[in-house]
């Protein structure tokens, strides 16, 4: 395949909502630049883009696809991402390395949640966008509709370069506002370039006014020329419309049909003479702060974006490539590993099928295989270079998962870390605490592709269960308690006497020397003292107060040891324990008798009556969340909030939507996101982060109880 320079290559991400046609449009851009014969449909299972099993049985796209097609002398990367939120990750990566954004939008509903979500995210990385309005052969079609609803969420960077005639079952013309033509599809199929019509031409002349204004906005030497030439010339306004882009001040609005492949050639004409090039946008900075110049002429740099591993080929590696110019065979060091890695095969990649190349130029994406240890977000460099992992979105949903037979456990692990891999925003974790494999991931449906491919792809039979909350315990008063572990079974016997006090743990305040507990006053003196940070969150305070060798030093370790046993199993829930400071002040040795273990299991004991009587609470984790929602669904989303014992911090509008801040505990978020989609008709999103750790309510604490007690009886 013939190799691009910097500045003919192009790389766009196709966003927008399931069902908006992305994965369509990518047929017919391929079929645009002769890279395919045949325009696939999805229908028919058989597009570039969605070649996977489970694209095919649920008629959506899952993954992110890396396609190119070549026009205009240029090369077109296309990133075609899935539109439903629960795969936001697929988004994520492709936006990472992509320069310019197509929001596709589907002519018959406008702006749906999926593109309103998308420009969210893109808004944010300040990505350039273009606006693909699809679909205006449907009956339903209503094309200045779509353009008022982008206005309203957009705002007013929405310009207007084509608008279409006939929209509906009719839709045969385009008007183009930027070259003052009309390309209507002929009888032959193609689409002929014509005059625009006189009954046009006012309202043609109109809109070119206002996108020559709007490119004349972002750049000052383009204002002057257009008030001294009273306009600008198609190559001036196209100048113009590049530094719109790269501002994010213009969002040009295109007409399409993509399944009749009406106006995707004139897209892909204005991407290519318009749309910046890799060396256009604002160069990336690495891990150090330094910018990374987009300049084939500088040292080798590539960038994985996204790893999977496929049926007979084992681990595929998606780079960008950030600077320099990459040939086969090359040696460069992975910057995160240190290992040495060749690169012996570079492909370009059209859905699962890969083209050899021989060199790819700085800006370009590609493909890669065969790497030794090189996995998403890593750096391979021929110096010291390495790039920020890409921020992937916080899980919204959790649940347990565990296999249907016990020796499937190792295999399992194997599977889901590979889908990981595949997918960063799936996060795996086995929990010690809670004694379950916790499977997290941005939705109910988006964990149900995950057991898919775990049914059919690893055969490996397994079931979701409720995921257990991971509480704490904790006191809220000083209390005392003493225990004596005495054993004597013949020979050397058991024994070893701890007393000790504790109380709440509060940053920052000193170990106290006095106490009156249950009207006895004790006083103390403090000799040594230890902070343990507890990996759970939260701390120890552990106090040595003994006086006149009652124990001996050497058993404080001891004692301490057996306290962290309990705190890591709690007296109340088996949960780990938290905040607390321990006095051991007195107690008693015997020559013989006294060892470790004693006093291993004395200083465990005391603790655990102490604990009792030392008004336990149980702590739960608290999220903050932030809801998006309608302004016609918010009184129900603040209800059901209420129903799941959230505190309401605020509220404000933003882009559009009602925005929802509240705290709300773990426990009443089990399966949240699929309410929320049910209440709003899945037009609401919504991100959680922890918090902190909150009491629960008394009568939470009690169900909580019993439920332990019960638990332990049938142990």
């Amino acid at each position: 395949m013939k190799a691009y320079a910097t500045d003919q290559i192009k790389n766009i991400v196709l966003v927008g909502s399931s069902g908006s046609g992305k994965t369509t449009l990518a047929e017919s851009m391929l079929f645009e630049g002769k890279i395919i014969d045949r325009r696939g449909d999805v229908d028919n299972k058989n597009t570039v883009s969605d070649y996977r099993d489970i694209e095919h049985e649920n008629g959506n796209s899952v993954f992110s696809s890396l396609l190119y097609t070549e026009y205009n002398n240029n090369k077109v990367n296309i990133l075609d991402v899935p539109g439903l939120d629960d795969f936001v990750g697929g988004l994520i990566t492709s936006m990472s390395v992509a320069d310019t954004a197509v929001m596709v939008l589907n002519s018959q509903n406008g702006i749906e949640v999926g593109a309103e979500i998308h420009n969210r995210h893109l808004s944010t990385a300040g990505k350039p966008m273009i606006i693909a309005v699809n679909q205006l052969d449907h009956e339903k079609a209503n094309f200045d509709k779509v353009v008022e609803s982008a206005k309203e969420r957009f705002g007013s960077a929405v310009t207007i370069i084509q608008y279409p005639l006939n929209a509906g079952t009719g839709f045969d013309s385009i008007i183009d506002v930027l070259t003052m033509k009309m390309y209507k599809l002929g009888e032959n199929g193609k689409m002929e370039t014509l005059d625009i019509p006189d009954n046009e031409a006012d309202r043609a002349a109109e809109l070119q006014n206002e996108l020559v204004e709007k490119a004349a906005e972002n750049d000052e030497k383009l204002m002057e020329l257009f008030f001294e030439n009273d306009g600008l010339t198609e190559e001036e306004m196209r100048s113009g419309i590049t530094a719109g882009l790269l501002h994010r001040g213009m969002f040009p609005v295109f007409c399409i049909s993509a399944k009749k492949d009406m106006g995707v050639g004139r897209l892909l004409q204005f991407i290519t003479n318009v749309a910046p090039a890799p060396n256009q946008v604002p160069a990336p900075k690495d891990k150090k702060g330094n910018e990374v110049v987009c300049d084939s002429s500088g040292p080798a740099t590539i960038f994985i974006f996204k790893s999977s591993v496929e049926q007979h080929i084992g681990e595929v590696n998606f780079f960008k490539v950030m600077s320099g110019t990459l040939k086969e065979s090359v040696d460069l060091t992975n910057n995160t590993t240190q290992n040495k890695e060749r690169i012996s095969q570079i492909y370009t990649s059209a859905g699962k099928t890969r083209n050899k190349t021989a060199l790819m130029s700085a800006g370009d994406l590609g493909v890669t295989v065969k790497l030794k240890a090189t996995k998403i977000n890593h750096t391979l460099s021929a110096k010291d270079t390495a790039f920020p992992d890409i921020a992937i979105p916080e899980p919204k949903y959790r649940t347990a998962i565990k296999p249907l037979s016990e020796g499937d456990e190792e295999k399992l692990g194997e599977a889901l870390g590979r889908m990981h891999q595949e997918d960063p925003t799936i996060l795996i974790e086995y929990s010690k605490e809670l004694k379950q494999i916790i499977v997290s991931g941005q939705g109910e449906y988006h964990l149900n592709i995950l057991k898919w491919h775990l049914d059919n792809q690893f055969k490996i039979d397994t079931e979701f269960i409720a995921p257990k909350i991971p509480y704490r315990e904790t006191i809220t008063k000083p209390a005392q308690a003493d225990y004596r572990h005495k054993k004597q079974s013949g020979g050397a016997g058991q024994f070893g006497e701890v007393h000790m006090i504790i109380e709440p743990y509060k940053e920052g305040a000193p170990g106290k020397d006095m106490f009156k507990i249950d009207g006895k006053e004790q006083k103390l003196s403090i000799r040594d003292q230890d902070e343990v940070k507890l990996v759970w969150g939260g701390k120890l305070m552990y106090y040595n107060c003994i006086v006149g060798g009652s124990i001996d030093a050497r058993f404080l370790p001891a004692i301490l040891k057996g306290i962290m046993e309990k705190m890591e199993e709690g007296p109340l829930t088996g949960s780990y324990a938290r905040d607390i400071c321990v006095y051991v002040y007195d107690g008693k040795m015997h020559p013989v008798d006294s060892n470790e273990i004693s006093f291993k299991l004395a200083g465990r004991n005391a603790f655990s009556m102490a604990f009792k009587k030392a008004g336990p609470k149980i702590l739960e984790p608290v999220y903050d969340i932030e809801v998006f929602v309608p302004s016609d669904r918010m009184g129900d989303v603040m209800s059901d909030l209420q129903g799941r014992r959230a505190i309401v911090q605020g509220m404000s509008s933003e882009s559009g939507f009602e925005k929802i801040s509240a705290k709300v505990p773990l426990a009443e978020m089990n399966k949240y996101s699929t309410s929320l989609s049910s209440i709003t008709g899945g037009r609401a999103m919504y991100n959680m982060k922890f918090a902190e750790y909150s009491q629960v309510p008394g009568d939470i604490q009690e169900e909580l109880l019993k439920a332990y007690e019960a638990e332990q009886k049938e142990d």
